[in-house]
């Protein structure tokens, strides 16, 4: 059996996660979203983190109830975990079901976020677009939800995250091509969502745009995170002044 965590249970997994390297980890135990779930209430020994279609494990992989947490997922799970023993059990009660695949970790410093370079990319926005921040019209903007569904869709509505998220849009034309916002938020900064629309890609949008919400983060004291799905998100990442740091393996769980 397992039971979802309320708030006296999220401060007994801090340590269970400390291990982890991930904001978004942080934006759940530090009380911003997402939901967690454990097999003991008193004294959980296994448990899942879920922002999203983030999911996260730690504690006991073979605790009771670690099988059930294993199949207590979102649509469209990406899982991850930090053991080789949680990696062999996730394998194993999902042999049939599972893909393996490696997503980009970056150093978490803000001195490699330098703001002269910064502005300068964010600068170079051809004419014919316009770059705004995103504000409740264009948080409802059809092409802005069409580019991306995880753009907002942590938050409990789109006042949410206009209240406690970030975001930046390009748009051409009065149609939002590219944008970059807060996918979650923690204590000292983001999480960064950044899509462009497929017509308008290679044109440097998606650089400028993240370069903006980079900008802003900044000038407030916060950090944005990025972690990368992919080579292109590599290279995006390192032209903005983000540093490599390592490769880290991820399932997708056909649910």
């Amino acid at each position: 059996m397992i039971f979802e965590a309320d708030q006296h249970v999220r401060e007994k997994l801090v340590p269970m996660f400390a291990k982890f390297d991930s904001t978004i980890v942080l934006s759940y135990l530090q009380g911003h979203m997402g939901k967690a779930w454990v097999n003991n209430v008193e004294t959980p020994t296994v448990a899942q983190i879920t922002v999203g279609i983030f999911v996260f494990y730690a504690g006991d992989p073979y605790a009771e109830g670690a099988e059930q947490l294993l199949h207590n997922l979102p649509e469209f799970p990406l899982v991850i975990v930090q053991s080789t023993e949680w990696k062999e059990r996730i394998e194993k009660v999902h042999k049939d079901s599972f893909e393996k695949f490696q997503r980009y970790r970056f150093s978490k410093n803000r001195e490699h976020l330098q703001r002269t370079h910064l502005e300068k990319i964010a600068s170079q926005l051809p004419k014919e677009y316009k770059m705004q921040k995103v504000d409740k019209k264009v948080a409802e903007d059809p092409t802005f939800q069409e580019l991306s569904e995880d753009f907002v869709s942590q938050f409990e509505s789109i006042d949410d995250f206009i209240n406690r998220g970030v975001g930046y849009a390009i748009s051409h034309d009065d149609q939002v091509v590219s944008a970059a916002t807060s996918y979650s938020i923690y204590n000292d900064g983001i999480e960064i969502e950044v899509a462009t629309h497929p017509n308008f890609r290679k044109k440097g949008l998606a650089t400028i745009v993240a370069a903006a919400i980079i900008l802003d983060c900044l000038h407030r004291g916060k950090y944005a995170s990025w972690d990368g799905a992919n080579e292109e998100s590599i290279h995006l990442a390192e032209k903005l002044g983000y540093i490599f740091k390592e490769r880290y393996d991820t399932y997708y769980i056909n649910v």
